[in-house]
């Protein structure tokens, strides 16, 4: 038997272990390291937003002593590990690996070893990133780095330069993987599959690609110069010599406006997908959809600019991107009522899929909104920094690609790891997620309209009540994730641990499993319980004839 061009047979057992997942070129091994690698890079980076919460849920505690520059650390920390490190290895790496080739007919990937490369690349990554938070006082920049707050002056250490080649590793990934999917999707479709049959999370992907290929170069340069300045005596972003810390953020911006896209679309091809499947109907507007995907993808490259309203745009500049800006909620627009006619009329089956991406649309449009309200320039002098800002944008990527990722792991779950989870626990988790989500996040906008500024640990007692509310609603969130991953473990529960041999495993199915065994478990108690009774005999023969 071969796998990836390895003959199995000459290796031993540890050998094919090796290299069927250190090695493999396999599309499916490597779309599930990219799982297993992004569930470990979640718990850390929620584990950072329970310290963010927790020392926020008072102004007169503290876990870490009302120090700034470590709270701002975790943050850092808590933005770049979610972004880089959970949603993107979850959504592009994870479903785009397993299934690209899968919808559109091909065997795998057009270069299945650099396909391989992009996942191992991450591992080093998350290593600096993670090295970057214990190094010194950690990383207090925030996730953006802008100088002169990241410059050699005000952070001297390691910290920001593990950072600087954390992103340029998981960059060089991204574009790896991208190339990959590009030349896939244009190369080895299916004869009969013209672009406008593809399925519309192969869209998504797509256009997703399209994205990466063109903004991370941008994001390279702009971490470049910087490195240049912090070590190389260069004043590309120092005004003493001449240079320009706003050329930074122009930099940054083109790039992180389309990043968010980047998060966010291949949500919108799952559940896409979702909601035709349990609706029993064919996508309403398939060619508004594949329109709309395509539309945002190129106006997601023109609306950097209203991240920057407070820099001293000129007035001309500001209603430019005032107007592009919302000009994006028309094939946003378009995407919500596409997926609301597709659930029309149709015959719903409330599965746990569906759930979410229901969840998905009412909390990714309650985002949408409150970024219309951002993108006016008028308003958004007056909330830039504030928690309104971060209720915003937590609302599209903490509740709208997350619940994105939940509706298709749940839909696909049997596809992937071959087991079925229990349809009650699911919802139970989806219902625990979405209250406490909820009532995390939405009281951040009345903490944005009173003024309260992000990324500073204390605040006035007027602030309490709303802080304490978000804090405390974060730690059931957190006990939501954690039943999350016992719905998974209980799905091998349910239907592998039978099929194993060991003792533990039986003796934990023959003792606390109160479901119907099948014949052959029934046939191993009796066994089980004759060899008790044998030994029993034995040992009271034993002893009576000492």
């Amino acid at each position: 038997m071969t796998i990836n061009n390895f003959d199995l047979k000459k290796y031993s057992n540890k050998d094919k272990y090796i290299k069927r997942w250190f090695m493999s070129t396999n599309h499916r091994f490597i779309g599930t390291l990219y799982f297993l690698f992004g569930a470990l890079a979640g718990v850390i980076g929620i584990t950072y937003s329970i310290i963010i919460r927790m020392e926020l849920s008072s102004p007169d505690f503290s876990i870490l002593n009302f120090n700034n520059q470590i709270y701002n650390s975790v943050v850092t920390s808590h933005a770049i590990i979610m972004i880089f490190y959970f949603i993107m290895p979850m959504m592009i790496g994870g479903f785009g690996n397993w299934f690209i080739p899968i919808m559109i007919g091909a065997n795998d990937m057009a270069f299945a070893r650099i396909n391989n490369l992009s996942f191992w690349l991450l591992i080093p990554s998350f290593f600096f990133i993670c090295a970057s938070s214990i190094s010194d006082l950690g990383s207090g920049t925030g996730w953006t780095m802008y100088p002169p707050l990241s410059d050699i002056t005000y952070h001297p250490g390691l910290s920001v330069d593990l950072s600087i080649f954390a992103l340029h590793l998981a960059g060089i990934s991204s574009i790896g993987g991208s190339i990959n999917y590009i030349l896939t999707i244009y190369n080895m479709r299916s004869e009969r599959m013209s672009f406008m049959k593809m399925p519309l999370f192969i869209w998504a992907t797509l256009i997703t690609s399209f994205l990466l290929v063109a903004s991370l170069p941008v994001l390279a340069v702009a971490l470049t110069l910087l490195l240049s300045d912090r070590h190389f005596n260069s004043s590309f972003f120092d005004s003493n010599g001449g240079g320009d810390p706003v050329l930074y953020q122009h930099l940054f911006w083109f790039f992180g406006h389309p990043e968010v896209y980047i998060l966010i679309l291949p949500a919108f091809g799952i559940v896409s997908h979702v909601l035709s499947v349990f609706s029993n109907k064919k996508i309403f507007g398939y060619r508004g959809m594949v329109g709309a995907i395509m539309l945002i993808g190129i106006l997601g490259f023109i609306v950097w600019g209203h991240h920057m309203y407070t820099i001293g745009l000129d007035v001309d500049s500001r209603g430019y991107f005032m107007g592009a800006t919302m000009g994006i909620a028309v094939p946003t627009g378009i995407k919500v009522f596409s997926w609301l006619g597709t659930i029309w009329g149709g015959i719903i089956n409330y599965k746990t899929p569906f759930l979410f991406s229901i969840g998905f649309i009412i909390l990714f449009t309650i985002g949408g909104l409150t970024g219309i309200i951002l993108s006016n320039a008028a308003i958004d002098v007056l909330m830039h920094d504030t928690y309104y800002v971060i209720a915003h944008f937590h609302y599209v990527l903490s509740m709208g690609a997350v619940f994105g990722f939940f509706a298709a792991f749940y839909f696909w779950f049997w596809k992937v790891i071959g087991l079925n989870y229990s349809e009650k626990k699911a919802k139970i988790h989806f219902w625990a997620t979405i209250i406490g989500v909820n009532v995390t996040f939405f009281p951040m906008h009345f903490l944005g309209l009173n003024g309260m500024p992000r990324r500073i640990p204390d605040f006035p007692d007027v602030f309490y009540y709303w802080n304490a509310i978000a804090s405390y609603s974060s730690i059931f969130t957190f006990i939501s994730t954690l039943f999350f991953i016992q719905v998974i473990v209980s799905s091998f529960y349910l239907n592998e641990f039978y099929k194993t041999v060991g003792l533990f495993n039986f003796l934990e199915v023959f003792f606390t499993s109160k479901k119907k065994k099948p014949k052959w478990i029934e046939e191993r108690k009796k066994i089980v319980f004759l060899i008790f009774v044998v030994i029993y005999l034995w040992a009271n023969l034993k002893v009576l004839n000492e």
